[in-house]
Formats: C-alpha cells, sequence, structure tokens
C-alpha cells in the first residue's frame, strides 16, 4: 500500500512474505508481534505529533511496519534492534519500499534497556510498537537516559497502558503510573484491536502518550523519590508509616518522615501523586533513621 509520500506500508501478505523470506519465527523471548495493517501505524505516526524536525527512536522496528510510515514525516530515526536478522533486513526493506527516505534511517543493533548513547543528533521522540515484556522498563529507561526526548507514543499492552496513565485512587495506579509522572504527562491516545498484529496476541493494546514536563521540585534525586515509590507498592495493603518502616529504618522513622511531608502515616502509596513522594523522599533525607 503506498502512500501520496512514496513510501509503501506493509500490509497482512507483505509481513507475510517478509517473514518468509528472513525465515522468521516470532520470539515470546523477544515479544514480537508485528503490525500488518497500514492504518494503525499511520495513526501512531499522526497521535505522536513528531513533525520535520524531529529525530525519532523506535524500539524493536521489527520488520519495518511503523519505520516506513515514520520516515516520510521526520527528519531522522534511529531503529533499536535485538533481533540481529530483524537488524540486518530494516535497511533493505526500506531502500526498496521507500527509497527516497533510506538516509534517514540508521539501525542500532542492541538490546533497548543496554543502550545509554544514541548515534547523530539528540532524539526528540520516542515512537514504538514496544515489546509487552518490556514496555514499562524501555520507556522509563529511554526518558531517563535521553532528557532531550520531549514526546512519546508508545503501543503497548492495554492493561501496562492503563498503568502508566493511571492517577491516585485508581485500582491501575501503581509503580509504573508514578514514575512516568516523574518525567511527564501521559494519557490513553487510543486503543488498538489485537487483529492488527502477527502473530494475533491474546490481548488488545493502547496507546500511551507521554509529554515531558518537569518534574517536582524537591531536594531529593529522582532515584531516591523512586525507592520510596518501590517501598510503598511493595506492600500497597500496609499504610505508609508500616509500607516505610524499611526504607526508613523503622515505623518511627517513617512516620516522622511522613508527618515532615504533610502526609497522614495512615494513609497508602495508592493515594499519593508523584509530588507528595517527593516530598517523603525528601523529608526523609532530612529526618534519617530513629
Amino acid at each position: 500500500m503506498t502512500g501520496a509520500d512514496g513510501a509503501a506500508l506493509l500490509g497482512g501478505s507483505d509481513v507475510g512474505e517478509l517473514a518468509s523470506r528472513l525465515g522468521l519465527r516470532p520470539t515470546k523471548q523477544w515479544g514480537q508481534n508485528f503490525v500488518v495493517d497500514a492504518n494503525t501505524v499511520r495513526r501512531i505516526v499522526r497521535l505522536s505529533g513528531v513533525g520535520a524536525e524531529d529525530v525519532v527512536v523506535e524500539v524493536g522496528p521489527g520488520l519495518g511496519s511503523l519505520t516506513l510510515a515514520l520516515l516520510p514525516v521526520v527528519r531522522r530515526v534511529v531503529a533499536v534492534e535485538v533481533d540481529p536478522v530483524l537488524a540486518s533486513a530494516l535497511p533493505d526493506t526500506v531502500a526498496a519500499r521507500a527509497p527516497r527516505f533510506a538516509d534517514r534511517l540508521e539501525v542500532v543493533r542492541a538490546d533497548a534497556l543496554s543502550v545509554t548513547e544514541l548515534p547523530g543528533p539528540p532524539p526528540t521522540a520516542l515512537v514504538a510498537n514496544l515489546p509487552y515484556n518490556v514496555s514499562v522498563p524501555v520507556v522509563l529507561h529511554f526518558l531517563e537516559r535521553f532528557p532531550t526526548i520531549t514526546e512519546v507514543l508508545v503501543m503497548v499492552q492495554l492493561e501496562v497502558a492503563e498503568r502508566l496513565v493511571a492517577g491516585p485512587g485508581s485500582r491501575t495506579y501503581g509503580v509504573p503510573s508514578v514514575k512516568a509522572a516523574w518525567f511527564g504527562r501521559a494519557d490513553l491516545a487510543g486503543r488498538v484491536p489485537r487483529r492488527v498484529f502477527w502473530p494475533v496476541p491474546n490481548v488488545d493494546s493502547g496507546l500511551v502518550r507521554l509529554r515531558r514536563t518537569a518534574p517536582p521540585p524537591t531536594d531529593a534525586t529522582r532515584d531516591d523519590v523512586f525507592r520510596v515509590v518501590d517501598a510503598a507498592f511493595a506492600q500497597r495493603r500496609k499504610t505508609l508509616r508500616a509500607a516505610l518502616s524499611g526504607w526508613a529504618g523503622s515505623p518511627g522513622a517513617a512516620e516522622a518522615a511522613l508527618v515532615a511531608a504533610g502526609v497522614d502515616p495512615r494513609t497508602r502509596g495508592e493515594q499519593l501523586d508523584v509530588a507528595a513522594f517527593a516530598r517523603i523522599a525528601a523529608a526523609g533525607r532530612a529526618v534519617g533513621p530513629d
């Protein structure tokens, strides 16, 4: 299916043909589910808001469905692919189906979670169909390592999408929600039916859009805050006085930090926003253990 921009996007038969030529058998280890619907990748690009000046990181490009939709729109795509067969094949696919834009692509053969630097200009956006098994760690890793990324649009398992965008008090609110909120404002940009993938997964997907914002003002570091978040939700049925006792050194020290942060010690973690966790982390540093 060729668009007005000259890029021939992949349909179901194209994906099947490419996979057969490469001898590809999608693996659960790498969470491989490939998009076979051109309208879905167009939708992702549109919702991401990326444009001619953007340098986009795409994690897990697979056979190139989304890559082909991104290349005509943006300045550059840096595709991070762990599968050596797919990483080697992607430039050829782009050269054959979008030759006008082949020079905009750079492929990095790596595990996304090990990437600490990228070639070329700093990335401005992360747009990807992420493997289900590593979606949250990948999003958080790239937001941490690359502060120039200001826009994120990722397709993830619907349940994970709901966790990433949840607010305090929601039954799905937890560690991913709070950590994502440290970096920016996330919302559910849409749902994607399972039938647009090959192989067809047993769950639907969601599109998460995140726009980077400044973290809450605090004397604590991000790592300090995230340690509090992890401790609070490790025992989410307990009050924060009990849940944070190990982090603080004792229940008494946890209560002192909570009170200093203006948080009722009887509160549970699911009731607090990221700013409250930042206050607790800062107060814990100031109060110290008993």
